[in-house]
C-alpha cells in the first residue's frame, strides 16, 4: 500500500478490509512511512511499514 492510499482509508468511513501478514487490521494514525494498526482478532497494536499493508479485495 502507499501513503496517499493509507491516508484515504484513514479518512473514509466506508469499510475495507486492510491485511498485515494475512492478520486483518484497521489503521489508527499514520507517521511519515510508519502505520500504527490495530489487529481485529486480539487488542494488540503494532507500528508497521504502510508498504507492508495491503487491502483484502486486491488479492481475491
Amino acid at each position: 500500500m502507499n501513503l496517499h492510499r493509507a491516508y484515504e482509508l484513514l479518512n473514509n468511513k466506508e469499510k475495507v478490509d486492510i491485511f498485515y501478514n494475512e492478520r486483518p487490521v484497521w489503521i489508527q494514525e499514520l507517521n511519515d512511512n510508519i502505520a500504527k494498526v490495530g489487529f481485529i482478532d486480539n487488542f494488540e497494536e503494532k507500528d508497521v511499514y504502510i508498504e507492508d499493508l495491503y487491502e483484502g479485495n486486491l488479492y481475491h
